[in-house]
């Protein structure tokens, strides 16, 4: 029987790139999905139908079940919608995949409020929005007798982790998304949640956007193994969304065949006074103990 045989998944974000592989890979397991796309530009711009129903269509052609979904992840009545036509159309929710997001990358000193506001709005919030909705049913779920293993995957980046040059919102948001994931964490133990959060290393339409990305990702020939492809990364969300995964409130970066559980955070140095910390006193207990940035290359590489 295939390890996710009778789950029932929402990926949002899922007509392209990583949402793409997530969905394709959750249906060969043998999940129902709900394959939600607005279809818009990497920078948020314009709707289309048309990737949400192709992802669709190719997991039926593989004997799976899927329906589309082109609810606004970031609108919080339309999140609502959207877990309701899980419920409704496949009889519950299991795992909710937050991936959808977009890019308004600019240098802070030059970046306009609308930029920051879309990229928070469509990453944080809406990671938020389907999160809420999915984690009310499931607590109702709960306390009626009838957990359902529940499993939330939310998408960070290095670029939060470890920052990257003109993504001040990019970074802020995917930063906030940790915070959520492990709030959730807590807060769902009691019914059975588990929420984790992943960064992703992966050849995407966002990622050809970002500056360096050809150099840090590579480009593999015609018929060669591609180290990025979105499929290594959704292999593991499919681990993350089988109902007796052991993980919740970590977050995993994987890039290629290579998958790191990191720490954060984590406590780098401790300094202790038995009196009221002076400038010098702080100097010369900190200086030499200060966290030397890694870059967001040093997770892709």
């Amino acid at each position: 029987m295939s390890r996710l045989a009778g789950r029932i998944a929402i990926v949002t974000g899922a007509g392209r790139g990583l949402g793409r592989a997530h969905a394709l890979a959750l249906g060969a397991g043998g999940a129902r999905v709900v394959v939600n796309d607005l279809g818009s530009g990497p920078g948020g711009e314009g709707t289309d139908a048309g990737p949400a129903q192709s992802v669709c269509e190719e997991i039926r052609a593989a004997g799976g079940a899927a329906i589309a979904s082109h609810h606004d992840v970031a609108d919080w009545a339309a999140a609502r919608e959207l877990i309701e036509l899980a419920i409704d159309s496949f009889g519950g929710l299991d795992v909710l995949v937050n991936n959808a997001g977009i890019l308004r990358d600019r240098a802070f000193a030059n970046m306009s409020e609308g930029e920051w506001d879309a990229v928070i709005h469509v990453h944080l919030k809406g990671h938020a929005a389907p999160s809420h909705h999915a984690f009310r049913y499931w607590r109702t779920e709960s306390k009626a007798g009838r957990g359902r293993a529940a499993s939330i995957v939310h998408t960070t980046s290095s670029s939060g982790l470890c920052g990257n040059f003109g993504q001040a919102n990019y970074g802020a948001a995917k930063m906030g998304i940790v915070g959520l994931c492990k709030v959730l964490a807590i807060e769902g133990a009691g019914y059975g949640i588990r929420s984790n959060a992943l960064s992703p290393s992966a050849r995407t339409r966002m990622t050809g956007a970002m500056a360096g990305a050809d150099e840090l990702l590579g480009t593999p020939a015609p018929g060669e193994h591609d180290p990025f492809a979105p499929e290594h990364v959704a292999n593991l969300v499919a681990w993350l969304a089988e109902a007796d995964c052991p993980a919740t409130g970590q977050v995993f970066h994987s890039a290629g065949r290579r998958i790191r559980i990191l720490d954060v955070p984590r406590i780098h140095h401790d300094a202790h006074s038995q009196v009221d910390w002076t400038p010098a006193a702080l100097d010369a207990a900190l200086r030499d103990h200060l966290v030397e940035s890694i870059g967001a290359h040093a997770l892709i590489t």
